[in-house]
């Protein structure tokens, strides 16, 4: 995936002074970490990088730009973690968008419904992602609206996947 350069700005609704995309991702990071549902939360390289509390391997939930859209992402360096993801997939006949629309509703999303992506990144992580319909134009009018619906994303992708494949420590269900 190719990094893009910080030109993200939205106006906050009390200053109407430009911020930037790392404080956006700022603000997400506090309300992740405050959530309880992750370990660290941390804006590295102009995304948000959360890491995934309770997972078998290594992961990552991750809110990111990438060819002027926003992400919410998971990535895994781990093979047999995202194995275990694919195979509880299958072996359920769940469609992961389903899943993942289910997930945002229960946390009050009304917006269209998702799509993803699944894919191994050139950095060699095995990586899902799902746009999060903020377009950056419009944050910059309403930071508060962006903050929510990116916030609601990152949570509904962690509620999702907790409960798929090894991304729950054994100990922990």
């Amino acid at each position: 995936m190719t990094e893009l350069p910080v030109e993200f700005a939205v106006e906050t609704t009390m200053t109407a002074s430009p911020t930037t995309l790392n404080h956006f991702l700022g603000l997400l990071a506090e309300r992740g970490q405050r959530s309880g549902l992750f370990g660290p939360c941390r804006v590295e390289n102009g995304r948000l990088v959360c890491d995934a509390k309770e997972s078998a391997a290594p992961a990552q939930y991750r809110v990111e730009q990438d060819q002027g859209r926003l992400w919410v992402v998971l990535v895994t360096a781990d093979r047999w973690l995202s194995e275990s993801i694919e195979t509880d997939l299958l072996h359920t006949g769940d469609k992961l968008n389903e899943l993942v629309d289910e997930e945002l509703v229960e946390l009050g999303y009304d917006g269209p419904a998702t799509s993803f992506q699944h894919y191994r990144s050139d950095d060699k992580l095995f990586t899902f992602r799902t746009e999060i319909p903020v377009a950056l134009e419009s944050a910059r009018r309403s930071e508060q609206a962006a903050v929510e619906t990116a916030v609601t994303f990152l949570l509904g992708y962690e509620a999702c996947f907790r409960r798929l494949g090894d991304m729950q420590s054994k100990d922990q269900e």
